[in-house]
């Protein structure tokens, strides 16, 4: 197959040592993914203040809680604009070039994030509205920030760090679980320590503090923040030279771009980029593309799709099972205030020993191991871990066993994330040519959100009411869908030490167009 030295760009992209622009790029990509992922989880911190705050009912004698409906929109609603945002943009970022689109994202996102804590009126049906409508555009513009954060990464990177560098970038969103944790801890605290109410079970209607209706809505609109303080940066990246020249067929540009922002000097090619490109004119969705690319497609969408399922379904339901580990308290003893505290205090303790370790784990042996095995073991393990929790519920959740439920359910978040959680982030990011890349991206991201949508919506309410029943068949559906997502995996390739355009077969194109497919692992 020809090298990557047909177009000096790539060339020198391909090749270029590891330096300070690779770490900015990282860093400008990485904190959209830190906000979208301290925006889609924070919401799990405050919904059973929510209830607390505005559907509690004197006639039941206990704490409010949202609606089993009301909880699974206020929850699921910004992922349904996190599908709908990644087509959206996913589509304009192959069309307009990924930087135009980039800066759009970002408004959206702190924009949103801002408006969802303010409600216009009083009533609960108002608040939850105003709530949900800013949530599904805060989840529209987070969208964007999928295919844009990785097809960038991708474009900049060299061939022998790439796989690493997309995995860093998506590894921000683990900082961001931590912070959703964090910063609601952080507050309910401080709110605690200066307006602390009795529990429940002593003053049914001062156990919910009147200024915790301030506390959702300051964690809400924190989330504005990592936004807005990196939309310069982004402004001032230029398009990445696999754009210019592939696709703007603008070699001249593609050059002087990459050339300042790498220190070397680039030859234009301009005639050997036209040769390039009219080798690689096939549509998206057209036979030569289905010939080429369809299995990895295919591929890509469905493990995405089977691991959403699993990935969201445990992040979101989380605050169902801490009271079953004995990490938080019963909400009967507690105050609404004192609830939120303790909830986020095991989300930050879960996110810091189970989520956040994977992700590094996966950006220090990604090179080595390879996306495909990460993926394979990964989904395996999950399956075994939810497998086990699932038959041995019962026995789990007794008190004396708590610490044995915590590790086993931290391990399927450390598998998840030290697997397909981040690989099915970096593998459509690679397996796909530069015209359809950021499209492909989208379609295989939004395929993942409709798995996350049927985690948000279906296997909550399994969980909502703490039932053991209920709880032993979500786990084991999870188990299924996690062995499935094994099966799928095979339809993909390994893509590790390969330039971007030796594995989409788009350099192939000058002789003869060989098909994209290497022979498997």
């Amino acid at each position: 197959m020809a090298s990557n030295s047909n177009l000096s760009v790539l060339n020198a992209l391909d090749n270029a040592r590891t330096q300070m622009y690779h770490v900015t790029a990282i860093v400008i990509a990485g904190m959209g993914f830190f906000t979208d992922a301290y925006d889609l989880f924070c919401i799990s911190t405050v919904s059973k203040l929510l209830g607390r705050l505005y559907y509690y009912d004197p006639t039941t004698g206990k704490p409010g809680k949202l609606p089993h409906s009301v909880n699974n929109v206020v929850i699921g609603v910004a992922l349904v604009g996190t599908l709908s945002g990644q087509l959206f943009f996913g589509y304009l970022g192959d069309k307009l070039g990924r930087k135009r689109v980039y800066g759009v994202t970002l408004i959206l996102m702190a924009s949103c994030a801002i408006c969802s804590g303010l409600s216009f009126g009083y009533s609960p049906k108002v608040v939850m509205g105003t709530l949900c409508f800013f949530r599904f555009w805060l989840g529209f513009g987070i969208g964007g920030d999928y295919p844009l954060s990785a097809t960038i990464m991708s474009e900049y990177a060299n061939k022998k760090t790439r796989g690493a560098f997309i995995a860093a970038v998506f590894a921000m969103q683990g900082v961001g679980i931590i912070f959703a944790g964090l910063v609601s801890m952080i507050i309910s605290r401080v709110f605690l320590g200066m307006y602390a109410g009795p529990a429940f079970s002593e003053d049914h209607v001062f156990s919910t503090e009147p200024e915790a209706d301030y506390v959702w809505r300051i964690v809400l609109m924190i989330g504005a923040l990592p936004a807005l303080l990196t939309f310069y940066w982004r402004m001032k990246m230029p398009e990445t030279g696999r754009y210019t020249a592939l696709i703007e067929g603008n070699a001249k540009q593609a050059a002087a771009d990459m050339g300042r922002v790498l220190d070397i000097e680039i030859n234009a090619e301009q005639e050997k980029v036209a040769q390039f490109n009219s080798a690689n004119e096939y549509k998206l969705f057209s036979n030569e593309f289905f010939t080429r690319h369809g299995k990895h497609l295919i591929g890509t969408a469905t493990t995405w799709f089977l691991l959403d399922i699993a990935f969201y379904s445990q992040n979101l339901t989380q605050k169902d099972i801490f009271p079953v580990m004995g990490l938080t308290q019963e909400a009967v003893n507690v105050s609404a205030l004192r609830e939120m505290f303790e909830t986020s205090r095991a989300m930050f303790v879960i996110a810091l020993f189970g989520t956040f370790p994977g992700y590094w784990f996966t950006v220090a042996f990604i090179e080595k191991i390879g996306r495909f095995y990460i993926q394979l073991v990964g989904f395996f393990m999950m399956s075994l871990f939810m497998f086990i929790i699932g038959v041995k519920y019962e026995y789990l959740k007794n008190k004396d066993h708590k610490w044995t439920f915590a590790a086993l359910y931290g391990l399927t978040f450390f598998f998840a994330n030290f697997g397909p959680n981040s690989t099915t982030f970096v593998l459509p990011a690679e397996l796909f040519p530069t015209r359809v890349r950021s499209t492909c991206h989208a379609l295989s991201a939004a395929s993942g959100k409709a798995g996350a949508m049927i985690g948000a919506f279906g296997i909550q309410n399994f969980t909502q009411d703490g039932k053991s029943e209920q709880i032993k068949k979500a786990m084991i559906i999870l188990a299924i869908t996690n062995l499935m997502g094994f099966g799928f995996t095979f339809m993909l390739t390994e893509t590790k030490g390969r330039s971007l355009e030796e594995i989409s077969g788009e350099d192939a194109g000058y002789g003869d167009a060989q098909v994209a497919d290497q022979p498997d692992h």
